[in-house]
């Protein structure tokens, strides 16, 4: 016998009942992250500083000073999803000596002040070129937690990358970064300050400490 409609040939005896269609499936949930998790923090100029201990060298180290550098108009972003922060610094806008800062480093006794300004011009001209390279621009990315940071940093136009531990505290939305290395100026294509053939210089190595706070 011939069916004139499917709907008959499924009522017909031997013929199995239709298959059920599939119950539709609801979207999966977006994952909802916290709102500090997901906002791009701002690094707080005002509560971050990178200090740099220059130190002495030479035969005649004893008539010159050791130094602290230091930069507090760092800005940038920190991005916590993504595990990475982004920042630069100028250098003319880098302080050289500052009292407070001098003595957190245990350095002695301060310069006079025509020895910081003379410092200083020598310091932004005729060794970092401050006018052709005015910023330093910073790269960081974090990676399983106890790792130390993977840095790229650009000084007088290269590039090095290095892994630097530091210590990450979270709190209320309030990102704090913390932690210290040494770099080597030559590493960077700068020559070390120096006179009278090296007899009174800066070491090639400079001890940077930091404290970052992002909110």
């Amino acid at each position: 016998m011939l069916c004139v409609s499917m709907a008959a040939c499924t009522q017909l005896p031997g013929n199995p009942p239709p298959a059920a269609a599939p119950a539709p499936v609801a979207p999966a949930a977006p994952i909802v992250y916290p709102p500090s998790a997901t906002a791009t923090l701002s690094i707080d100029s005002a509560q971050s500083l990178i200090a740099i201990t220059v130190r002495r060298g030479g035969l005649l180290a004893r008539l010159g000073h050791d130094h602290l550098v230091a930069s507090r108009h760092v800005t940038g972003t920190v991005s916590p999803t993504q595990n990475r922060a982004d920042f630069q610094f100028r250098l003319d806008q880098l302080t050289v000596d500052e009292a407070e800062l001098r003595i957190a480093a245990g350095l002695e006794k301060q310069p006079s002040a025509d020895a910081i300004d003379g410092t200083r011009n020598n310091m932004l001209t005729r060794v970092l070129d401050a006018e052709r390279y005015p910023l330093v621009t910073v790269h960081a990315e974090r990676g399983a937690a106890g790792q130390p940071l993977q840095v790229a940093i650009m000084l007088h136009g290269v590039t090095r990358i290095m892994a630097i531990p530091a210590a990450i505290r979270e709190t209320a939305g309030v990102m704090t970064v913390t932690g210290s290395v040494n770099l080597k100026q030559s590493d960077f294509g700068i020559t070390p300050f120096s006179v009278m053939a090296g007899a009174l210089a800066v070491q090639d190595q400079l001890e940077l400490r930091f404290t970052l706070v992002a909110r």
